[in-house]
């Protein structure tokens, strides 16, 4: 017993098929460690150090913060375990979903959902605690979820959220960000759920498009976004291009870019993007439990590679020996 005991112990601290790139990041298989189960995940870098947010088990609290220096090992930053807590001169009660933290031009703001509305908070530091001034939502005039901010070379801001209406839609509005409000008379409907991989019939709902993130490369808008229903195996990343951060709107014909086909993983989806500090694109996502269980959602980091086409624009794909499985110390 004491030798099969002593196996078990080695192996929490093998790492299985893992190479690790010039900057100390880890790609491959994952470490036997303590696994991070965040969904909806965001991460921001700041210095050498990157900071992972986002839906967690302690959702109904506010956000927890991870901190790492190497993208594979993270921990909890020394007495400030939230970011973001309820009832901490914050909106919301319940249901702390999908946040984005936005770096401003002299102060961060923190995006997120709580009480299936879309809501920001500022603090002076990425670290937070993100606080509220006005507690309020931003639209009170109906239900709106998964925030994402985005800030356009001219100074303009635009909120990219989703709305209900028999599913889930991707919606922008022109931002008032010193006001925290959309601007009257620019919301606009981004897209429809139109192609075959956005529905499938591993699990039958209403459409669902969500979690949108958006990238300007070239003068080209990148709208990265996750369909089906999140508990769908399917659930996956596809992205849409424009040469304006309202549309219309072109869907890549090599969606999806992230699948459970492509990454080894079901339910793959729902993340924002980041840089390295060489510059390389990632993006964070989560997946299911297991192949039979959905829940605690399980976050993944992958880099994103870019190959322009004919026309100009970038083929954006995912390799899947390249997915890195975080965890906890």
């Amino acid at each position: 017993m004491k030798v099969l005991q002593f196996f078990i112990g080695i192996m929490t601290f093998v790492t299985t098929g893992c190479a690790q790139d010039s900057e100390g990041i880890y790609n491959g298989a994952s470490q036997y460690r303590d696994e991070i189960f965040l969904a909806d995940p965001t991460i921001i870098r700041e210095g050498d150090k990157y900071y992972l947010t986002g839906t967690g088990n302690q959702q109904q609290q506010g956000f927890v913060m991870l901190e790492s220096s190497d993208l594979k090992s993270w921990h909890t930053v020394e007495d400030n375990e939230f970011v973001l807590k309820k009832g901490d001169q914050t909106y919301g009660t319940e249901g702390f979903w999908a946040p984005q933290w936005f770096k401003g031009q002299d102060r961060y703001y923190f995006i997120y959902t709580a009480n299936e509305q879309t809501v920001m908070a500022s603090a002076d530091t990425w670290m937070g605690p993100f606080r509220q001034t006005d507690i309020k939502p931003i639209d009170r005039s109906q239900k709106n979820i998964d925030p994402f901010l985005f800030r356009d070379d001219d100074g303009r801001y635009y909120l990219y959220h989703v709305r209900f209406d028999n599913g889930n839609f991707l919606w922008v509005a022109e931002f008032d960000i010193a006001k925290g409000e959309i601007i009257p008379g620019t919301l606009k409907k981004c897209m429809e759920s139109t192609e075959e991989w956005e529905a499938t019939a591993s699990y039958i709902s209403n459409p669902v498009m969500e979690g949108p993130t958006i990238i300007k490369l070239e003068g080209v808008y990148y709208f990265f976004y996750s369909a089906n229903d999140f508990r769908s195996i399917d659930y996956a990343v596809g992205y849409a291009t424009s040469t304006s951060p309202t549309g219309p709107w072109t869907k890549s014909e090599n969606n999806p870019i992230i699948h459970r086909n492509i990454v080894g993983e079901n339910g793959s989806g729902h993340g924002d993007i980041f840089m390295d500090k060489a510059g390389n694109y990632y993006y964070v996502y989560h997946v299911h439990a297991s192949k039979t269980n959905v829940s605690p959602r399980k976050t993944r980091i992958i880099p994103l590679h870019f190959e322009k086409n004919e026309s100009g624009i970038y083929d954006i794909s995912v390799k899947k020996e390249e997915v890195i499985e975080p965890y906890q110390e």
